[in-house]
């Protein structure tokens, strides 16, 4: 879940991390007001979950409360990467003597958090890599261990600071981890941190969240559905409330598969025999009946399916499950659309069962129910 700057910015404040004033606005008066409020010159800033948005022209410095209004009236009109503008955050502009880049990624190769910092502030850390490899730091932290002063004191010294500056900026790296780690982050990053005369401040704030961690995070779930809204069709958006990994597509053929590799292929083979997907439907591992029966019902409710085709291996999710799904929801809807079957793995004959006698026919290749799916589809 990738939180906007402002939301970002609310988690940094709890944390004590330095911020300028700032107050959001969803309409231009608000923009005003907010500037009023600072009562010095700002920068108003589009909030979308995208990068870019200086170049696309979504920061707009403002010395006046109408000239902030007229920026965000201007913003609000923008599309960046696509995305509508529903929000500007106003922040007062601050004095610049320096920049610095600093983030915590989640480093799978060194299976830890690494606190990534570089002189170089305002820039892509991917262009910093790519021109100054020797100015970026890199600071493994032992998970055992956590981040320690002298660990972070360690990270401020490799970026050329003594003092009473290598204390603030320790200061902030200890606290960036803390975020980091519990909020169940993925990815925090500050960029810029802006070194002014008054010390270190949070220019922008980024934060992701690991989506399988929000149970952890009541607050942050509503966000996230809300987050997608305008980006996903009305059957995704229901498909997120229901915890179901859906795509809706233009075909007229339901796709349920258990592993994304699985099902992205079985897409693939209904359009070699000339078909088309009406969805992407990935159940997962360890799929319950009821889970599977929640998908197979969402997926026939649709008008436009025609045909549906299940593909399950076995592993976790087993067939027996898949079919006492599949005959569940049947039976609740009482719709007659066909329904194709393959399956193969844990306690496959017990689920061929279970399905033959629900009237159900299953095919032992996922080429042959993919014709067959394609075929019914067209018959219909």
């Amino acid at each position: 879940m990738k939180l906007l700057e402002y939301e970002a910015k609310e988690v940094f404040r709890r944390y004590g991390i330095p911020l300028g004033l700032s107050a959001v606005a969803a309409r231009p008066e608000e923009a005003r007001d907010a500037s009023m409020m600072i009562g010095r010159p700002v920068v108003v800033k589009a909030q979308v979950g995208v990068g870019g948005r200086g170049k696309a022209g979504g920061i707009k410095p403002a010395d006046t409360p109408s000239e902030a209004e007229e920026a965000a009236r201007q913003i609000f009109t923008m599309r960046i990467k696509d995305l509508p503008v529903r929000k500007v955050l106003v922040e007062e502009r601050l004095i610049i003597q320096h920049e610095i880049y600093l983030g915590v990624i989640v480093d799978r190769a060194a299976k830890c958090y690494t606190v990534l910092a570089s002189s170089e502030g305002g820039m892509n850390i991917e262009d910093i890599a790519s021109k100054s490899p020797e100015k970026i730091v890199r600071y493994p932290v032992d998970p055992l261990k956590g981040m320690r002063s002298y660990h972070a004191n360690t990270v401020a010294k490799r970026l050329g600071y003594t003092g009473k500056k290598l204390q603030q900026l320790s200061d902030i790296v200890q606290r960036l981890y803390r975020v980091t780690y519990e909020m169940d982050a993925e990815l925090t990053e500050i960029n810029p941190l802006v070194q002014s005369a008054d010390g270190f401040i949070a220019a922008d704030a980024r934060l992701n969240v690991d989506n399988n961690a929000l149970y952890r995070h009541k607050e942050l779930e509503a966000k996230y559905l809300e987050s997608f809204e305008g980006e996903l069709t009305p059957r995704e958006m229901e498909a997120r409330t229901m915890d179901l990994t859906y795509v809706e597509l233009n075909g007229d053929i339901g796709i349920i598969g258990n592993g994304a590799g699985l099902t992205m292929a079985t897409l693939d083979t209904v359009m070699l025999y000339g078909g088309h997907a009406r969805n992407f439907l990935d159940l997962g591992g360890g799929a319950t009946p009821d889970r599977i029966g929640k998908a197979v019902e969402f997926v026939l409710k649709d008008g436009r399916v025609k045909a549906l085709f299940v593909n399950v291996l076995g592993g976790i999710t087993r067939c027996d499950d898949t079919a006492k799904g599949i005959i569940e929801a049947r039976k609740k809807l009482g719709d007659n659309k066909p329904i194709v079957v393959r399956m193969m793995g844990t306690n496959e004959e017990g689920g061929k069962r279970l399905l033959h006698s629900a009237g159900i026919e299953t095919n032992d290749t996922m080429e042959e129910a993919a014709q067959k799916a394609v075929n019914l589809a067209k018959e219909a």
